[in-house]
């Protein structure tokens, strides 16, 4: 079994190389090549957290397996990553467990990469503000992804932290030729924005109806449990809406669930899945005004797509630790 640290997993998972990987899982997922459970969460009694098991099978990786993760969304505070666990893989072929990697590296790369393959899918081709509500790891991973698919000139970013903010602002000044601006509210981050990423770990609404404007992309990304939102049921009402799986966002999704018990959505608006778009079952933009929203949830395919890749790159170039760990007989 090979083990990969969180730096040797970010050195090995591009998100040049990323995008197009989701691009290939997502679609492998809608022409029905996937098992796909719907994950298990355990909360913690406390309220602090919860821990996830997110399995998968795909008959068009080299390897099956599962990641466990647990999510802390107080561990902002602290400086430490709210996502924390491992990808473990197995061999397709045998069932040998033939690798245990970082999984918050995979988490914030593959996420971001998957917001990539929706914009370039959904948002107009001249989009070039980004609105980022959030400035936590995934806004860095998601400023990456989507600067690859749309030429991005302008950023604007909120946090409740306006520390927070700032210092995200910094860093990209430091670090990329790009107008920045930093907002005093998610309204006014979202004010002239091409596409606008949620980002958060709110549980309740952060932006409304009234701020999503004719033309833009949204990809709805912080919540991810059926109590916990960031879109006012107005807003999702406004838009289109895409999925990465719809199994996944009529169980899991409190932005969708929230406006269809409302009456204020109605099942037919979901349009399709990613995936469909991909293989030409479905299609993506309608007009240029349409206001287009995708709500991503995360599925275990993305990240053992993404975890196959790293392990393929580790054995080549020599990088990580093997260690036995049961599968063989004794002699």
């Amino acid at each position: 079994m090979r083990i990969l640290t969180q730096s040797q997993v970010t050195r090995l998972l591009p998100m040049r190389e990323c995008i197009p990987l989701m691009e290939s899982a997502l679609a492998s997922l809608s022409r029905g090549e996937v098992v796909l459970p719907l994950r298990t969460v355990v909360r913690v009694p406390d309220g602090r957290g919860a821990f996830g098991m997110m399995p998968a099978y795909s008959a068009a990786l080299p390897a099956f397996g599962a990641k466990v993760i647990s999510v802390f969304p107080g561990n902002h505070a602290r400086g430490v990553d709210s996502h924390q666990g491992a990808v473990l893989l197995f061999d397709r072929e045998d069932g040998r467990i033939v690798a245990l990697m970082d999984a918050s590296s995979i988490t914030a790369i593959r996420t971001a990469a998957v917001s990539a393959v929706a914009t370039k899918l959904l948002a107009r081709e001249d989009a070039s503000t980004l609105a980022l509500l959030g400035s936590g790891v995934q806004a860095r991973t998601h400023l990456e992804a989507i600067a690859l698919v749309r030429p991005i000139a302008r950023v604007r970013v909120w946090s409740r932290t306006p520390a927070h903010a700032a210092s995200f602002a910094d860093w990209v000044r430091r670090t990329r030729d790009l107008e920045v601006a930093v907002c005093a509210s998610a309204a006014a981050a979202a004010r002239g924005a091409d596409v606008l990423c949620t980002l958060t770990a709110s549980r309740e609404p952060v932006l409304d109806g009234g701020a999503l404007a004719p033309g833009m992309h949204v990809n709805a990304v912080g919540a991810s449990q059926p109590d916990a939102r960031e879109l006012a049921s107005d807003a999702v009402a406004r838009a289109r809406i895409f999925a990465d799986r719809r199994e996944s966002l009529v169980h899991e999704s409190a932005d969708y669930l929230t406006p269809l018990r409302e009456g204020l959505i109605a099942e037919d608006r979901v349009a399709a899945e990613l995936g469909e778009i991909l293989i030409g079952k479905a299609r993506g933009r309608a007009s240029g005004d349409e206001i287009t929203l995708f709500k991503s949830l995360g599925l275990a395919v993305e990240d053992i797509a993404a975890a196959c890749h790293v392990l393929e790159r580790a054995e080549r170039e020599n990088i990580g630790l093997d260690v036995a760990l049961g599968g063989e007989r004794p002699s």
